[in-house]
Order: structure tokens, then C-alpha cells, then sequence
């Protein structure tokens, strides 16, 4: 409460509209922190909570204590989805569309590999994000392959691969909103104009085919008699 109270001051502002945890905490009782959270929004210090990288049950369980107890539940997730990384399509966003909760996406660009500046005839210096530390990890083969789509759509369209991965986002039903990580203004600029691109369905279906994560258990029993699906799978 103090800290938030200090944020406040820093701030020049009465509340926080929106105030999530970061991660976790694997060493707090969930009933706890959803009672922390709710005295806050209570009090009038936040409006709304939201979490962050947590599983499709582990939200499901902390909407349940909530209803449970009589306390305010989360209202959004901050979680990691680009085109290099469609995981949370698996149980993540089926749970938010499910409780009508919003998602806000974190390096939609993949920590820059679809910014457009690698290839695989270039895969940066040294001193590259990328070359340092994988973070966001991502699947370098088959991300090249999704740039070379990229490339082919920005071309088209006259514009950057980085603004189509961010529209392909943007595009994308559950997501609320996206947290860009531009260093310099220019880069920003790019980034905020992805918003006024509206990709059309021969582009979506192109970047779906390129990026589409295998069907895993428990999925493919039910797909099983789709011949067409088993054989499109990696």
C-alpha cells in the first residue's frame, strides 16, 4: 500500500487505472495477494488489476478465489504473442475470450527478430540483442520463414515488416492492446502507424499458415477425423 502510495506521489495522480503484477509469486498464498490487490482498488488507489505471464488454470484459479471471497478479479493479462510465438493461443487467450478479460500483448516483435533488420543472411553483430541472449527465444528457422512472408507483404503494401508483424497482432480478435519497445523516435513512429494497417484475409491466412503452431494433445483426438488437418501438421 505504501509503495503504491509513493507511485501515486511520483506520479501526480489520485489512482492508477490499471495495475498488474509483474509475475507470480511463487511464495505468496494466491487469497493473499488478490486481498492486497483488492484493498488497493477498494481504497480508491486502482481502478482495475490485472496479472501477468501466468498459465490459462492459474487464472482460472485466482477468478475463482475471487468469486470465492467477495474480492475484485483480474480485468486483463500482460502476456508475450507475436508471430514467432502463438503459445498462449493454446488455453491463455481461449480463458481471457472466455472470462472477457482484455490481453495486453509484450514484445509483439519477438524482442525485435521480426523488427526486420535479420535475415538469414544476416543474423546481427555481436552486440545484438539476439546474439547476446535469445529473450524472447525463438525458433530461428521458422521465424526466418515467417519473415520472408513479412517481407513479401510489407513490400506489397510499401511499408516495413515490422509494421505488418504489429498489425498481424493488432488483427488479432482477443488482443487489446500492444507495449512496444522502441529505443528511438523514429522507431516509434513506425510502430504507432502498424495500427492503421488492416491486413486483408489472403494476408492473414498467409502469415496463419507460415506461423501456426502443431496441434498438440488434447486437441488433435477431436481432429483426428480431418485427414486434411492431421497431414497440413509439421
Amino acid at each position: 500500500m505504501r509503495q503504491v502510495e509513493d507511485s501515486l506521489k511520483r506520479l501526480g495522480t489520485d489512482y492508477i487505472d490499471l495495475y498488474q503484477i509483474h509475475n507470480p509469486d511463487q511464495l505468496t498464498d494466491w487469497e493473499e495477494t488478490l486481498r492486497a490487490l483488492d484493498d488497493l482498488v477498494r481504497s480508491g488507489k486502482v481502478r482495475y488489476i490485472g496479472s501477468s505471464n501466468m498459465t490459462g488454470w492459474s487464472i482460472m484459479k485466482t477468478r475463482g478465489l475471487s468469486q470465492l471471497h467477495g474480492l475484485h478479479a483480474f480485468k486483463s493479462s500482460q502476456s508475450y504473442y507475436s508471430l514467432a510465438a502463438r503459445e498462449i493461443e493454446r488455453e491463455i487467450i481461449p480463458v481471457l475470450q472466455d472470462q472477457k478479460m482484455g490481453l495486453i500483448v509484450w514484445s509483439p516483435l519477438a524482442g525485435g527478430f521480426l523488427s526486420g533488420k535479420y535475415s538469414r543472411n544476416d543474423q546481427g553483430t555481436n552486440g545484438d540483442r539476439h546474439a547476446k541472449l535469445s529473450f524472447p527465444p525463438v525458433d530461428k528457422e521458422k521465424t526466418f520463414a515467417i519473415l520472408d512472408v513479412l517481407r513479401d507483404i510489407a513490400e506489397a503494401r510499401e511499408t516495413t515488416v515490422a509494421q505488418i508483424a504489429l498489425a498481424w497482432v493488432l488483427n488479432q480478435p482477443a488482443v487489446t492492446s500492444v507495449i512496444v519497445g522502441a529505443k528511438r523516435p523514429e522507431q516509434l513512429a513506425d510502430n504507432l502507424a502498424a495500427s492503421g494497417i488492416l491486413l486483408n484475409r489472403d494476408e492473414l491466412a498467409r502469415l496463419d499458415e507460415v506461423s501456426r503452431l502443431p496441434i498438440e494433445y488434447p486437441a488433435w483426438p477431436f481432429l483426428a477425423q480431418d485427414d486434411s488437418i492431421v497431414r497440413k501438421q509439421p
